[in-house]
């Protein structure tokens, strides 16, 4: 949905919940004239129609049109008794006049409500609408508006948190303030442009230091997208290892619930199994794979290489191994040959298993590796663990945290980027700024060095959604869910 595509005002309505059973359903209105619109087949019209904004009304959804049962018209038929919350525009989500239809949340009686303001006026809103109607309206920006679907998708406490913090204006207020600072420095060379004998030189007209700040704070912003599409995105995490190593042990324990088959039967599990999960905060893709063996079974065999593919894609790799068997040959090999971040977790420590020190020569294999790679020395770390007490587990998490979040800053106090979007936006104000800086110590023309930050504010006013072109504003919109 774009400003082209949009009727101002014009009357919506969707279901705002899932189509599940459920203690409460929800139906969503907004635009011009819809509190009458819901009064018409309300059985309390005037006690709706003269309810304040922010007020609930008790009655009936009524489908007050002739209804035909076995050739009999009867005037009216009741759906469901209902809630109706009002609000009164501009106090309102969109900005607009509003109705939400609490009603019971099974899917046919949400449905049958939909379909009769579908018949009452209404239309059926698109993706996004109602906050897309917000934004135009002036009652959110586009960082905040993102911001409510990185809620809606969150997986963890801490994606979520991330994605408060921009609910709640973090990163409007953090840009508004760095926009300060680049007008403060553009009004300053204005005075020069108007009065150029009182400066003897360009980098005279305007204080370096509110450039310098704007600078390192438009990189800070830059840099916090890596940490914030962990947050948004997850990593993959792959449990491997041999037959009876304890993957599945230690996904159901990672989960908390028994999702995979656990049995001391070799060759138990097959194919893969994946779930998200969390990681101390960290949203993951847990991979549940195939024990790693040679086979003659065929299904098995395609199950071990899958499990190897999914190994070789991830993020990190748990190679799990049964501290009451030690390393193998077969083990040995698979760390010399993988290339990810390769933690060795030993199992069954309940069993009174020990782990090897973690030395070079301790996953030095006799066997060459098959594909000619070349050895890497040692996993990045090793942990003992008892999936089945939960000793170790601890440990293990915060060696995978540390591996996820290498080099990363996850504790913000300041904002960070939300998008793919925001981020390269941020970036290209921050090259202008940049250039900005260096045309002014190369004692360019006073116009380049406005140019440069003229189009750093641009830059930064497509991130809040003050100059935003309408192909953005389709896309961002479009990935929303109906009702929202």
């Amino acid at each position: 949905m774009t400003p082209n595509q949009y009727t101002p005002e014009e009357p919506i309505s969707s279901i705002a919940t899932a189509l599940a059973p459920a203690a409460l359903g929800i139906i969503r209105v907004s635009g011009k004239k819809c509190i009458e619109l819901v009064a018409e087949v309300f059985s309390r019209p005037k006690a709706l129609l003269e309810a304040a904004g922010n007020t609930l009304v008790y009655g009936w959804i009524v489908d007050k049109k002739n209804v035909c049962h076995g050739g009999q018209a009867k005037s009216s038929q009741k759906i469901d008794e209902v809630m109706c919350a009002v609000y009164r525009g501009p106090k309102s989500f969109t900005g607009e006049d509003m109705v939400e239809i609490f009603c019971h949340g099974g899917p046919s009686v949400v449905t049958a409500i939909q379909n009769l303001m579908l018949k009452s006026g209404f239309r059926q809103a698109n993706r996004g609408e109602y906050t897309f109607r917000a934004y135009i309206n002036g009652k959110t920006d586009l960082t905040k508006a993102e911001a409510v679907k990185e809620i809606i998708d969150s997986h963890t406490d801490a994606s979520r948190s991330h994605a408060v913090g921009r609910l709640s204006g973090s990163l409007f207020s953090e840009i508004d303030s760095i926009k300060k600072l680049i007008i403060d420095t553009l009004a300053a060379i204005e005075v020069e442009i108007e009065y150029p004998e009182d400066e003897e030189t360009i980098a005279d007209t305007f204080d370096r230091k509110d450039i310098e700040d704007a600078i390192s704070r438009l990189q800070s912003l830059v840099d916090s997208w890596k940490s914030e599409k962990l947050y948004q995105d997850g990593a993959r995490v792959v449990l491997a290892g041999r037959t009876n190593a304890g993957k599945s042990s230690l996904f159901n324990a990672i989960l908390k619930e028994e999702r995979a088959i656990v049995s001391d039967i070799e060759g138990t599990t097959r194919d893969w199994l994946e779930s998200w999960a969390s990681i101390n905060g960290i949203p993951v893709r847990l991979f549940d794979t195939a024990g790693l063996r040679e086979t003659e079974d065929v299904i098995e065999a395609q199950g071990v290489q899958l499990s190897k593919n999914l190994a070789s894609d991830a993020d990190v790799v748990l190679y799990l191994v049964d501290s009451t068997a030690g390393l193998s040959d077969d083990d040995k090999e698979f760390i010399q040959k993988c290339r990810e971040p390769l933690i060795l977790v030993y199992t069954k420590k309940d069993k009174g298993g020990e782990s090897l020190p973690l030395t070079a020569a301790s996953t030095e294999s006799s066997v060459t590796p098959s594909n000619g790679a070349h050895p890497r020395n040692a996993p990045v770390c090793q942990v003992s663990i008892s999936s089945k007490t939960g000793e170790g587990l601890k440990d293990l998490f915060n060696e995978t945290e540390k591996i996820l979040t290498a080099g990363l800053t996850t504790e913000r106090e300041q904002a960070g980027v939300g998008s793919e979007r925001q981020k390269n936006a941020v970036a290209e104000a921050l090259e202008c700024v940049k250039h900005a800086l260096i045309s002014a110590d190369d004692n360019y023309t006073l116009d380049a060095v406005v140019q440069d930050l003229e189009d750093s504010l641009d830059a930064l006013s497509e991130v809040t959604g003050d100059i935003t072109p309408d192909d953005v504003l389709g896309s961002i919109f479009a990935n929303f869910c109906v009702g929202k």
